[in-house]
């Protein structure tokens, strides 16, 4: 049976889950929403505090003890581990354990963010996996991004899979005017992708075109891998690349894309039909558009 994963990131803080398929929903790794919860990284430290805690519940005879379960959760070292989960009220309950400002904060985070309409298209993605889309988008060229795009956010933006028709600028740059978009994008197509750097090229291209009014983002990055599995056999670990180096190299790649291009060599893999690596590739793909 397909293992499905997801990782959701609470102040940069990665908070694990995993699909436990007895209940067909989401179970949350116990510790991870301890850790963020705590602001306390020290994993031993954090395993000691649930010991404590579940005591505790226990005399108090709550149920939420009893509620957690033990899944297998891939950790760091890239090993999977049996480890304490909860699902998505038994979290809830968890972080009501907590008074402080925090524990609030991250319960409304934790319900929210599935409702917003990153949640919303980030489901969308992981769904790819799973359908016949990916093999029908046309590798490299603006339809074939339309269609991503249009697949992400259709139902979410009225713009959805439409090129944009009025100028953005984002941290004081501004992106391809749209008196000269339409041509931008023709001459993007037609450059060529049979090698790495070629297809980076391409990529940072159509970064600064910014064709879209939202999403270019999240709908690049899966543009991109399209072109490195077709042309390459590879696609990008994401979950290998930090959101800071990757944002700044982004932002340096318009004068020199050094940075991105030596970030993104460096997190390749063959692993290109696997899903737990397309998989954290969507989480960390959303998890670079979070604001700082």
């Amino acid at each position: 049976m397909v293992e499905k994963i997801s990782i959701r990131f609470f102040n940069d803080t990665p908070v694990r889950a995993v699909w436990n398929e007895k209940t067909n929903s989401w179970f949350f790794s116990v510790l991870d929403v301890i850790s963020v919860i705590r602001k306390e990284p020290n994993y031993a430290k954090n395993r000691n505090y649930w010991k404590y805690l579940k005591a505790k519940l226990k005399k108090e005879n709550s149920q939420l003890v009893s509620a957690t379960t033990q899944l297998k959760i891939t950790a760091s070292d890239g090993k999977k581990y049996l480890s304490d989960a909860l699902d998505a009220n038994g979290i809830i309950e968890l972080a009501s354990e907590f008074p402080s400002k925090i524990g609030s904060k991250f319960i409304e985070w934790f319900t929210r963010s599935e409702d917003t309409i990153d949640g919303k298209s980030k489901q969308k993605a992981y769904d790819l996996f799973d359908s016949s889309i990916l093999d029908s988008i046309e590798v490299g060229t603006v339809k074939g991004l339309q269609q991503i795009h249009s697949y992400l956010f259709g139902g979410l933006y009225s713009f959805a899979g439409q090129i944009r028709k009025l100028n953005i600028a984002k941290g004081g740059f501004a992106f391809a005017s749209v008196g000269f978009l339409d041509q931008t994008l023709k001459d993007i197509e037609k450059m060529p992708e049979n090698t790495f750097d070629e297809i980076l090229n391409k990529y940072v291209e159509m970064n600064v075109a910014h064709p879209f009014m939202e999403g270019n983002g999240r709908s690049t990055r899966i543009w991109l891998d399209l072109m490195l599995k077709k042309n390459l056999g590879k696609c990008v670990d994401w979950s290998l690349i930090n959101k800071k180096e990757y944002l700044d190299a982004m932002k340096k790649s318009v004068v020199d894309s050094t940075n991105i291009k030596n970030l993104i060599k460096s997190a390749l893999t063959d692993k290109v039909d696997d899903r737990e690596v397309f998989m954290k590739g969507v989480d960390y793909s959303y998890y670079y558009e979070e604001s700082e």
